[in-house]
């Protein structure tokens, strides 16, 4: 039982997986993203070798569809799987196997693609279309975010048609390859989004010193400063 969204920004070109789920850990599996090549992002009956695989493929510069078609020629229980992909000029693909479970499904759109496993229906991953919808001018995280947050207040996962709980997340987002990308996670938490939200403030307060630093390692000052600032981002 999974929700995600993955994306590509159009005015940056940076690149983002949002994703949560029953299961803990869910952002174990940071092969899944790749800067300037694209996103692979599987789950349900889950292989691992099918992200890298994909990505590799991307970068040689072969388009998501056909892709696609190597993953399912390579793969016997290709049925069983869920996954989408989009490549670093926006185009997309999906897939959500026939014998994934209930209830199941995707929707694709303009450089992202929304999909998910065991959930409450089909209006969760409608939830989840909307909440990325709802900003388009914010930073991408921002609205990957929105979108997971979409997800669980449209009826999220459920099974025997009572609700469960999401206990992981993880969002990131990469762009320039010299760059400190985003990579937040929470585990085990009984408000998994709230508690993404909070750490998402805590990044964004942090984010221009960590990218001064790797800029000016000399002039850098000790993070713990920073932290007893309780305000503002230090460099020098």
């Amino acid at each position: 039982m999974t929700f995600s969204i993955i994306a590509r920004c159009p005015r940056t070109g940076y690149l983002g997986v949002g994703s949560t789920t029953f299961s803990i850990a869910c952002g174990r599996r940071n092969e899944s993203v790749r800067a300037n090549v694209g996103i692979c992002k599987s789950q349900a009956f889950y292989l691992r070798r099918a992200d890298p695989l994909a990505l590799n493929l991307l970068a040689l510069g072969h388009a998501p569809e056909h892709v696609l078609r190597v993953l399912a020629a390579d793969d016997p229980d290709f049925d069983y799987r869920q996954f989408a992909l989009v490549d670093r000029h926006g185009e997309v693909v999906a897939h959500t196997g026939a014998n994934v479970g209930p209830w199941a499904g995707h929707t694709i759109g303009a450089g992202y693609a929304a999909f998910g496993n065991g959930l409450a229906g089909p209006q969760t991953v409608a939830g989840i279309v909307a909440g990325f919808a709802k900003d388009p001018d914010a930073p991408l995280q921002w609205r990957l975010l929105a979108a997971l947050e979409g997800g669980r207040d449209a009826g999220g996962q459920a099974k025997d048609a009572r609700p469960w709980p999401e206990r992981s997340a993880w969002i990131r987002v990469v762009g320039e390859p010299d760059q400190p990308g985003i990579d937040l996670r929470v585990d085990l938490h009984d408000r998994t989004l709230a508690h993404m939200r909070t750490l998402m403030h805590e990044y964004e307060r942090r984010e221009s010193y960590y990218r001064e630093r790797s800029r000016d390692p000399a002039a850098a000052v000790a993070e713990e400063r920073l932290a007893h600032a309780g305000s503002g981002d230090t460099a020098g």
